[in-house]
Parts: structure tokens; C-alpha cells; sequence
């Protein structure tokens, strides 16, 4: 089924926020699974100046049906005024596991 999985990739400031964030996706059946990648370095460009941070990256496994429900979600938990959420479509995958995606979804 091409098109309908994604990788939702956000970063966040701490594991605290991005743990929050990965349990209640995972709480309200919106994500079949969300990884944790610590020691992210991000160099960004932000009002006119070249910053650096290190973060830790969620890579949010779910179908594209949930997109808005989970945009809505992490900004509603994140504490960037501008949290990067961009979504990813998965175009092939291990059938079983695109199938194991869909049954973890209300």
C-alpha cells in the first residue's frame, strides 16, 4: 500500500518532553511506534541567527490517515513556539510490519 504510511521526524529540547510526547501518541492509538534518537545536534537558522542545540528526534511510525490528529497532538505538548513536524511517506516496507502499523490504530 504505498502512500499510506509515514515517519512523522520532530525534534525536542529534552527526553522529558520527548518522551511525553511519544506516550501520549502512543496512549491515544495515534502512532504504532515512536522512537527516541538522543544526542541529536541541530544547527538552524532562527530570526536571523545560526544556532545550535542538541535535541532528541522522534521518528513516529503511523498512517497518513492520523497526520492532523497527531500535528494537533505535539503541538499541543511541545514547547517550541515553532516545533519541526514533517512528515515522511513510506513508499515500501516489510508487508507484516506495515500491517502491525495498522492494527496498533483505533
Amino acid at each position: 500500500m504505498p502512500n499510506h504510511y509515514q515517519i512523522i521526524l520532530c525534534t525536542c529540547p529534552n527526553k522529558d518532553s520527548a518522551e511525553k510526547i511519544a506516550h501520549s501518541l502512543i496512549n491515544a492509538r495515534l502512532a504504532a511506534c515512536v522512537n527516541i534518537i538522543s544526542g541529536v545536534t541541530s544547527v538552524y537558522l532562527w530570526q536571523e541567527t545560526i544556532e545550535s542545540a542538541q535535541e532528541h528526534l522522534l521518528l513516529i511510525k503511523a498512517c497518513q490517515s492520523h497526520y492532523q490528529k497527531i500535528e494537533l497532538l505535539i503541538k499541543e505538548h511541545h514547547s517550541y513556539e515553532l516545533p519541526e513536524i514533517v512528515a515522511v511517506s513510506i513508499e515500501n516496507g516489510l508487508p507484516e510490519y506495515l500491517r502491525w502499523i495498522d492494527s496498533c490504530h483505533s
